[in-house]
Protein backbone atom coordinates (compact mmCIF):
# COMPACT_ATOMS: atom_id res chain seq x y z
CA UNK A 1 0.00 0.00 0.00
CA UNK A 2 1.39 3.37 -1.05
CA UNK A 3 2.14 5.92 1.67
CA UNK A 4 0.07 9.08 1.67
CA UNK A 5 1.21 11.80 -0.70
CA UNK A 6 2.90 14.59 1.24
CA UNK A 7 1.63 17.99 0.19
CA UNK A 8 2.68 21.49 1.20
CA UNK A 9 0.75 24.73 0.60
CA UNK A 10 2.44 28.09 -0.01
CA UNK A 11 0.31 31.25 -0.17
CA UNK A 12 0.41 34.57 1.66
CA UNK A 13 -3.38 34.69 2.06
CA UNK A 14 -4.74 32.75 5.01
CA UNK A 15 -8.14 32.22 3.38
CA UNK A 16 -6.55 30.69 0.28
CA UNK A 17 -4.48 28.33 2.41
CA UNK A 18 -7.58 27.30 4.34
CA UNK A 19 -9.44 26.63 1.10
CA UNK A 20 -6.64 24.53 -0.38
CA UNK A 21 -6.27 22.69 2.91
CA UNK A 22 -9.96 21.80 2.83
CA UNK A 23 -9.55 20.39 -0.68
CA UNK A 24 -6.50 18.32 0.31
CA UNK A 25 -8.18 16.86 3.38
CA UNK A 26 -11.03 15.44 1.29
CA UNK A 27 -8.60 12.92 -0.19
CA UNK A 28 -7.68 9.99 2.06
CA UNK A 29 -4.42 9.42 0.15
CA UNK A 30 -3.21 12.99 0.66
CA UNK A 31 -1.42 14.33 3.72
CA UNK A 32 -0.92 18.04 4.35
CA UNK A 33 2.54 18.24 5.91
CA UNK A 34 2.96 22.00 6.10
CA UNK A 35 1.94 25.53 5.16
CA UNK A 36 4.03 28.58 4.35
CA UNK A 37 2.98 32.21 3.94
CA UNK A 38 5.91 33.35 1.80
CA UNK A 39 8.67 31.99 -0.41
CA UNK A 40 11.41 32.26 2.19
CA UNK A 41 9.45 30.14 4.65
CA UNK A 42 8.57 27.71 1.85
CA UNK A 43 12.24 27.10 1.02
CA UNK A 44 13.03 26.26 4.64
CA UNK A 45 9.96 24.05 5.14
CA UNK A 46 10.60 22.16 1.89
CA UNK A 47 14.03 21.15 3.20
CA UNK A 48 12.62 20.06 6.55
CA UNK A 49 9.38 18.39 5.42
CA UNK A 50 10.41 17.01 2.01
CA UNK A 51 6.93 17.12 0.42
CA UNK A 52 6.21 15.39 -2.87
CA UNK A 53 3.86 18.12 -4.07
CA UNK A 54 3.88 21.86 -3.39
CA UNK A 55 0.92 24.10 -4.24
CA UNK A 56 2.68 27.42 -4.83
CA UNK A 57 1.40 30.97 -5.12
CA UNK A 58 3.45 33.43 -7.21
CA UNK A 59 3.04 36.91 -5.75
CA UNK A 60 4.25 36.90 -2.13
CA UNK A 61 6.34 39.23 0.05
CA UNK A 62 10.12 38.86 0.44
CA UNK A 63 10.72 35.85 -1.82
CA UNK A 64 8.14 35.31 -4.58
CA UNK A 65 6.90 32.00 -5.91
CA UNK A 66 9.20 31.98 -8.91
CA UNK A 67 12.35 32.39 -6.83
CA UNK A 68 11.08 29.91 -4.26
CA UNK A 69 10.34 27.37 -7.00
CA UNK A 70 13.80 27.76 -8.45
CA UNK A 71 15.52 27.45 -5.08
CA UNK A 72 13.49 24.46 -3.93
CA UNK A 73 14.05 22.53 -7.15
CA UNK A 74 17.78 23.17 -7.09
CA UNK A 75 17.89 21.37 -3.75
CA UNK A 76 15.10 18.82 -4.34
CA UNK A 77 14.50 18.38 -8.09
CA UNK A 78 11.98 15.55 -7.62
CA UNK A 79 9.37 17.76 -5.95
CA UNK A 80 6.44 18.59 -8.22
CA UNK A 81 5.53 22.26 -7.85
CA UNK A 82 2.04 23.23 -8.97
CA UNK A 83 1.54 26.96 -9.41
CA UNK A 84 -1.87 28.19 -8.30
CA UNK A 85 -2.19 31.91 -8.94
CA UNK A 86 -4.44 34.71 -10.15
CA UNK A 87 -1.92 35.75 -12.81
CA UNK A 88 -1.42 34.47 -16.33
CA UNK A 89 0.49 37.38 -17.90
CA UNK A 90 3.80 36.77 -19.68
CA UNK A 91 5.83 38.27 -16.83
CA UNK A 92 4.61 35.49 -14.52
CA UNK A 93 3.90 32.49 -16.75
CA UNK A 94 7.18 32.07 -18.60
CA UNK A 95 9.52 32.71 -15.64
CA UNK A 96 7.50 30.22 -13.55
CA UNK A 97 7.73 27.52 -16.23
CA UNK A 98 11.43 28.26 -16.73
CA UNK A 99 11.97 27.99 -12.96
CA UNK A 100 10.70 24.42 -13.15
CA UNK A 101 7.01 24.61 -12.23
CA UNK A 102 5.38 21.29 -13.13
CA UNK A 103 1.80 22.48 -13.58
CA UNK A 104 0.11 25.89 -13.74
CA UNK A 105 -3.43 26.60 -12.55
CA UNK A 106 -5.42 29.73 -11.85
CA UNK A 107 -7.17 30.30 -8.53
CA UNK A 108 -10.47 30.04 -10.37
CA UNK A 109 -9.81 26.28 -10.69
CA UNK A 110 -12.34 24.06 -8.94
CA UNK A 111 -11.51 21.76 -6.06
CA UNK A 112 -11.78 18.77 -8.39
CA UNK A 113 -9.43 20.36 -10.93
CA UNK A 114 -6.82 20.95 -8.23
CA UNK A 115 -7.15 17.41 -6.85
CA UNK A 116 -6.90 15.90 -10.32
CA UNK A 117 -3.85 18.05 -11.10
CA UNK A 118 -2.12 16.72 -7.99
CA UNK A 119 -2.97 13.13 -8.93
CA UNK A 120 -1.71 13.64 -12.47
CA UNK A 121 1.53 15.13 -11.15
CA UNK A 122 2.13 11.88 -9.28
CA UNK A 123 1.98 10.14 -12.66
CA UNK A 124 4.33 12.71 -14.23
CA UNK A 125 1.51 14.34 -16.17
CA UNK A 126 1.52 18.13 -16.26
CA UNK A 127 -1.59 20.28 -16.37
CA UNK A 128 -1.53 23.79 -17.81
CA UNK A 129 -4.50 26.13 -17.41
CA UNK A 130 -5.98 26.66 -20.93
CA UNK A 131 -5.44 30.45 -20.85
CA UNK A 132 -1.80 29.88 -19.93
CA UNK A 133 -1.39 27.17 -22.57
CA UNK A 134 -2.76 29.57 -25.19
CA UNK A 135 -0.22 32.19 -24.21
CA UNK A 136 2.57 29.64 -24.45
CA UNK A 137 1.46 28.49 -27.90
CA UNK A 138 1.23 32.10 -29.10
CA UNK A 139 4.75 32.74 -27.86
CA UNK A 140 6.12 29.65 -29.59
CA UNK A 141 4.40 30.58 -32.85
CA UNK A 142 6.12 33.95 -32.98
CA UNK A 143 8.77 33.96 -35.70
CA UNK A 144 12.22 33.91 -34.17
CA UNK A 145 14.21 37.01 -35.04
CA UNK A 146 17.79 36.74 -36.25
CA UNK A 147 20.51 39.08 -35.07
CA UNK A 148 20.90 40.55 -38.55
CA UNK A 149 17.22 41.56 -38.62
CA UNK A 150 18.23 44.64 -36.62
CA UNK A 151 20.74 45.84 -39.21
CA UNK A 152 19.87 48.97 -41.16
CA UNK A 153 19.85 48.85 -44.96
CA UNK A 154 23.27 50.53 -45.10
CA UNK A 155 24.72 48.24 -42.40
CA UNK A 156 23.53 45.24 -44.41
CA UNK A 157 25.26 46.61 -47.51
CA UNK A 158 28.48 47.06 -45.54
CA UNK A 159 28.18 43.53 -44.11
CA UNK A 160 27.84 42.07 -47.61
CA UNK A 161 31.13 43.72 -48.58
CA UNK A 162 32.78 42.64 -45.34
CA UNK A 163 31.68 39.12 -46.19
CA UNK A 164 33.45 39.51 -49.54
CA UNK A 165 36.66 40.31 -47.68
CA UNK A 166 36.86 43.95 -48.67
CA UNK A 167 38.73 46.50 -46.59
CA UNK A 168 37.14 49.58 -45.04
CA UNK A 169 38.66 51.76 -47.75
CA UNK A 170 37.35 49.52 -50.52
CA UNK A 171 33.90 49.58 -48.91
CA UNK A 172 34.04 53.38 -48.65
CA UNK A 173 34.98 53.70 -52.32
CA UNK A 174 32.28 51.28 -53.49
CA UNK A 175 29.46 52.84 -51.45
CA UNK A 176 30.69 56.43 -51.94
CA UNK A 177 30.81 57.13 -48.21
CA UNK A 178 33.56 58.31 -45.90
CA UNK A 179 36.07 55.96 -44.27
CA UNK A 180 34.99 57.11 -40.82
CA UNK A 181 31.38 56.30 -41.68
CA UNK A 182 32.38 52.79 -42.75
CA UNK A 183 34.20 52.25 -39.47
CA UNK A 184 31.10 53.35 -37.58
CA UNK A 185 28.92 50.95 -39.58
CA UNK A 186 31.35 48.08 -38.99
CA UNK A 187 31.41 48.80 -35.27
CA UNK A 188 27.59 48.78 -35.16
CA UNK A 189 27.48 45.56 -37.16
CA UNK A 190 29.84 43.77 -34.77
CA UNK A 191 27.74 44.87 -31.81
CA UNK A 192 24.42 43.82 -33.36
CA UNK A 193 25.72 40.45 -34.54
CA UNK A 194 27.42 39.90 -31.17
CA UNK A 195 30.76 39.08 -32.78
CA UNK A 196 34.19 40.43 -31.90
CA UNK A 197 35.87 41.03 -35.26
CA UNK A 198 35.43 41.37 -39.02
CA UNK A 199 36.32 37.74 -39.67
CA UNK A 200 33.49 36.52 -37.48
CA UNK A 201 31.15 39.02 -39.14
CA UNK A 202 32.17 37.68 -42.55
CA UNK A 203 31.56 34.11 -41.41
CA UNK A 204 28.15 35.15 -40.08
CA UNK A 205 27.27 36.82 -43.39
CA UNK A 206 28.22 33.74 -45.41
CA UNK A 207 26.51 31.34 -43.01
CA UNK A 208 23.23 33.26 -43.20
CA UNK A 209 23.39 33.89 -46.93
CA UNK A 210 23.65 37.67 -46.62
CA UNK A 211 24.76 38.75 -50.06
Amino acid sequence: MRDKTKIMIVDDHDMVRKGLKAYILTEPDFELVGEASDGKEAIKLAKDLKPEIILMDLIMPDVNGIEATKSILQDQPDIKIIIITSFYDDEQVFPAIEAGAFSYLLKTASADEIIQTVKKALSDESVIEPKVAQKMMTQFRKPQRSLHDDLTRREREVLVLVGQGKTNQQIADELYIGLKTVKTHVSNILAKLEVSDRTQAAVYANKHGIS
